[in-house]
């Protein structure tokens, strides 16, 4: 682990250092990001003119679905900083054959191939999630428990890996298929379900899709269940989706690394 660990934080150092050389582009970046999740918030606050909450008795009014908001910047902008770049690569060395040099190297190749780049840039979000969280929580109605804010953590990191998961799988295809950028635009498709309460899906349109998002590809897990336990009261049902996030997390983990160990077992060098 701990081997495993400094050759992350090398990879990390190298990312930084070539970050570092072209500044101007990092602050774009930066910049770009901040712009469009300013845009998002304004529209946010312009939908709370017009209706106190999302959803009629959902609960999550304007402080409290601002603290959904927070906790969904926190995932995304660990999984897109850490484990996005790399996927994104992955097309490429399956094509030009660098997924060759991975496998011969004596370490994990799902850990080199999914940790070898990091966007720092992608934490600006982050950074962002952070503030909206440290305003939304004192003006809640209720303040979240110490039991809570244990949970909070853990639910986000369950929802890391349940995105994770999903990355890992998607990486998997590329190295079947050799180049799958409509799969990764199948990502960013699938994962804008999750920027919404799961209350909304509801009726004979959103009740398929709310079944399809939690029980067979749980992305509705991923933001809602750790927000709902640092936004409203921990109580009743807030367990059970507790306990489905951690499921669902474990599950993610185990079924992407066979799948993706499938993967490699059918692959075939580029030059064979």
């Amino acid at each position: 682990m701990t081997r495993y660990l400094a050759i992350f934080l090398t990879c990390a150092r190298a990312c930084l250092v070539r970050d570092m050389t072209f500044r101007a582009n990092f602050i774009l970046e930066c910049v770009t990001s901040l712009g469009w999740m300013s845009m998002n918030l304004a529209f946010y606050l312009l939908i709370f003119q017009f209706t106190p909450e999302i959803g009629r008795g959902t609960g999550w009014s304007r402080e409290p679905f601002f603290a959904f908001v927070a906790t969904g910047l926190l995932i995304n902008s660990i999984v897109q900083a850490l484990f996005m770049p790399s996927a994104e690569e992955l097309t490429e060395m399956v094509r030009s054959g660098g997924l060759d040099a991975v496998l011969v190297q004596p370490l994990d190749a799902q850990f080199m191939l999914s940790m070898h780049r990091v966007d720092f840039s992608s934490f600006a979000n982050g950074f962002v999630g952070l503030g909206l969280l440290a305003w939304a929580v004192p003006r809640l109605d209720q303040p979240p428990s110490l039991l809570a804010w244990l949970l909070y953590p853990l639910l986000v990191l369950c929802g890391v890996a349940i995105l994770y998961g999903l990355v890992i799988m998607l990486a998997a295809a590329t190295i079947l298929m050799g180049r799958n950028q409509s799969l990764y635009d199948f990502w960013f498709y699938l994962t804008n379900f999750s920027r919404y309460p799961a209350e909304i899906y509801a009726g004979p349109w959103g009740g398929p899709i709310r079944t399809v998002c939690t029980f067979v590809i749980p992305i509705l897990l991923v933001v809602n269940v750790p927000a709902r336990v640092i936004a409203q009261p921990l109580e009743g049902r807030a367990w059970g989706l507790v306990a489905a996030a951690v499921v669902a997390a474990i599950v993610s983990l185990v079924v992407s690394r066979f799948v993706f160990q499938a993967a490699l077992a059918k692959y075939r060098s580029a030059s064979s």
